[in-house]
């Protein structure tokens, strides 16, 4: 794995810790920080690109979140907490731990149910989504994350199945003396988290080791969880000239509770309560999530292996990975004993054993007066799930593994041809690529007393890109791109067909027309823009057809339209002052209609608009800052025909201090934030298309969380 510069952001992000705190540790040797007013500096990604690249001259949308962003005034649990000042993401944090982060892309994988689909994951180079684009970003570590870059709009293509954009973490290298730090930090709703980790040099190794504990009761009712992640890395050079990195990561998560959606009346009533479950028969009646004990445990362990050869300006990358996912989960639905006999049951069990494999070769010459790199390569994933399904109760006892209801083998896999190539000479950026994307599907139904539901689908497409950059001047560049993307099914969107069968192998792929326009300029040495304007038209849009009772069927509507604009801002203002800006307007609606759905509705769990705003301070070395937030959406749909009662937008406002000291070898932080100072009540998240209507999940209102760290350098 190639390892990049840490980007020093002009901002002067500022995170501190109370004057009263610093006052009282009397007059400590003070950290040097970054110098608040310093003039940007190129950033350097890897992503759209696949080799080093200044983002400023990449034609395409492109952000980095660096690990001061990551890392600093937060809990470092859930990846919306550094993803929200970018343009064009949504990433919603549900406040239900068995169902992960929802994550959409300029309005890819809103609509997704559980975990993340549309939108492409990656860690270290290692696939964080399955070979169907299904996806969990729990497993990324934060607590290690050097930075994490996000590619939207046509170059995402490249990327291959579900790129509707690619968020790609990278964990940072051991280096240097050795290390230790704890991080001990809590608040609101009994959340608490104590991580450890060590970081050094031994020879000519680089370690990385941590370990981590992150408890809630939850902001809503039966919303607890607890998370355990360890994770390691070795960083070695074999070579003058070669790379190894070796890296495992583990999740574990167990009996994490699930509260369910509510309706829109129980949310009114109030926003933290479960949806009462008016069947059951002790009084006072429970809720749905209390009744069935609805709740999920993960365990998820994966290892990787990234092997990196220069000759010259050329490299040849070889990546290897494999891991192992289990999961079970208790569902509630109403039916109870009268399931019918295509209802795989309230529980699902899974054992997931996936790998895959990368080999990359990038070519370097000069041609035309200008430099051409060229990179050629393969990609191949498999997974293979040994699943059953079972009643969710035992007798008049629900909550409870029944009797066996589903019984199959689940097999994945892709293979993903993909050749791009960039020309830079004089103003002029050209880039093109190529990828031809597949994906296998066979199912081996092993439980026949419903019908044989065994078979096999397979789908690929060939998705191009194409984008040229040219710079006017040193403080502008225009580019525009355009591609075709492709989006399979995921498994999950195979389970059932609308006729109430087994598997809907008849169900299409997605596939898409991106365009790009978009400007990167830099005012002075202070202030720098990205501007973009995109449109993606979808046919065969994937959407819910039925969805209650534990089971979700998907059809395909003919054709969708997604059409927006982002801008972002960033600026050093002077004397400390920094500011960042960040809004998105996307209109995103059926072309043309189906079923009870009429041409023009809004795609739902898409909002219309979103922003992020920010006004930072950082005194002269880093030690104290302070800043404040502003974060706001505009209405959400939650199902096609936009009939049902939209959650409504909102706006709230975060602030956040934070400080920093050192004595000798030693290294303090500490930090305080408060989120919706104004404890406004709003949807945070909604269920797309649930047939019971409970599809509202509450934010959180006014929250705290405090930390301090301690760090040794021996």
């Amino acid at each position: 794995m190639v390892q990049l510069p840490l980007r020093r952001k002009p901002l002067a992000l500022l995170y501190a810790g109370s004057a009263v705190l610093l006052g009282g540790m009397g007059a400590p040797a003070l950290a040097a920080g970054p110098e608040p007013d310093a003039a940007p500096v190129p950033v350097v990604v890897v992503t759209g690109s696949r080799i080093e690249h200044d983002s400023y001259d990449f034609p395409a949308a492109i952000d980095v979140v660096d690990a001061a962003r990551i890392g600093n005034a937060q809990l470092r649990v859930n990846a919306s907490e550094a993803l929200a000042a970018v343009p064009g993401l949504v990433v919603l944090n549900r406040q239900n731990y068995a169902q992960d982060l929802q994550i959409s892309s300029r309005g890819f994988g809103a609509r997704s149910a559980f975990g993340v689909r549309g939108v492409r994951l990656i860690a270290d180079g290692i696939p964080a989504s399955m070979p169907d684009g299904q996806g969990q970003a729990a497993t990324f570590n934060l607590d290690m994350a050097e930075r994490i870059e996000v590619l939207r709009g046509p170059f995402s293509a490249l990327y291959g199945n579900h790129s509707g954009g690619v968020v790609q973490l990278f964990t940072r290298d051991g280096q240097g003396r050795p290390t230790v730090e704890t991080t001990v930090s809590g608040g609101s709703d009994g959340t608490r988290k104590i991580d450890i980790n060590s970081q050094g040099e031994v020879g000519k190794v680089g370690y990385v080791i941590d370990v981590s504990r992150f408890d809630t009761d939850g902001y809503r009712d039966h919303s607890a969880a607890r998370r355990d992640q360890g994770f390691a890395k070795l960083s070695m050079r074999p070579g003058a000239d070669s790379r190894l990195t070796i890296t495992a990561s583990s999740l574990d998560q167990d009996d994490t509770q699930d509260p369910l959606g509510v309706t829109w009346a129980t949310f009114r009533r109030d926003p933290r309560a479960g949806e009462i479950d008016t069947t059951d028969t002790q009084l006072p009646n429970r809720t749905l999530a209390e009744r069935y004990n609805t709740r999920k445990s993960i365990d998820h362990q994966q290892g990787g292996a990234a092997f990196e050869q220069r000759f010259g300006e050329d490299r040849l990358r070889v990546m290897a990975y494999v891991g192992k996912r289990q999961v079970i989960q208790y569902q509630a639905f109403s039916r109870g004993f009268q399931a019918p006999p295509t209802h795989s049951g309230g529980v699902v069990d899974f054992d997931r054993d996936f790998y895959g494999l990368e080999v990359q070769w990038i070519a370097v010459r000069q041609f035309a007066g200008g430099k051409l790199s060229t990179t050629a390569g393969i990609e191949y994933g498999r997974s293979v799930d040994d699943r059953q399904g079972y009643e969710n109760f035992v007798g008049a006892q629900f909550g409870l593994r029944g009797a066996l209801r589903r019984n199959e083998k689940d097999t994945l896999s892709n293979l993903d041809p993909y050749l791009q190539t960039e020309w830079a000479g004089g103003p002029w950026v050209l880039t093109a690529g190529l990828r031809r994307s597949s994906l296998k599907v066979d199912v081996e139904d092993r439980f026949l007393a419903n019908g044989n539901d065994s078979g096999s689908s397979d789908y690929s497409r060939i998705t191009p890109v194409l984008g040229a950059l040219y710079k006017v001047s040193d403080q502008l560049n225009v580019y525009a791109s355009a591609a075709r993307g492709f989006e399979t099914p995921t498994l999950n969107e195979l389970f059932y067909s609308n006729s109430g069968g087994g598997f809907n192998f008849n169900l299409a792929p997605a596939r898409s027309k991106h365009l790009e326009l978009g400007a990167k300029a830099q005012l002075g040495e202070d202030t720098r823009i990205n501007a973009a304007l995109f449109q993606a038209r979808t046919e065969d849009e994937m959407v819910v057809d039925t969805a209650g009772g534990g089971r979700t069927s998907y059809r395909n509507a003919s054709s969708t339209l997604r059409r927006g604009a982002e801008v972002s801002l960033e600026s050093s203002l002077g004397a400390g002052f920094s500011a960042r800006a960040a809004v998105t307007l996307l209109r995103a609606t059926y072309e043309t209609g189906f079923g009870s759905v009429s041409a023009g509705k809004r795609l739902p769990g898409v909002p219309r608009a979103n922003a992020f705003a920010e006004l930072a301070w950082t005194e002269p070395g880093g030690r104290l800052g302070a800043a404040i937030e502003t974060l706001a959406s505009g209405k959400i749909y939650a199902e096609d025909t936009n009939l049902e009662t939209a959650a409504p937008g909102y706006a709230v406002v975060n602030a956040r201090i934070q400080a920093r000291q050192s004595v000798d070898r030693w290294r303090f932080k500490q930090f305080l934030r408060v989120n919706n100072i104004f404890d406004r009540n709003y949807v945070g998240s909604v269920i797309v298309g649930d047939t019971n209507r409970r599809y509202y999940e509450a934010a959180p209102g006014r929250q705290w969380m405090a930390g301090v760290s301690a760090e040794y350098t021996f």
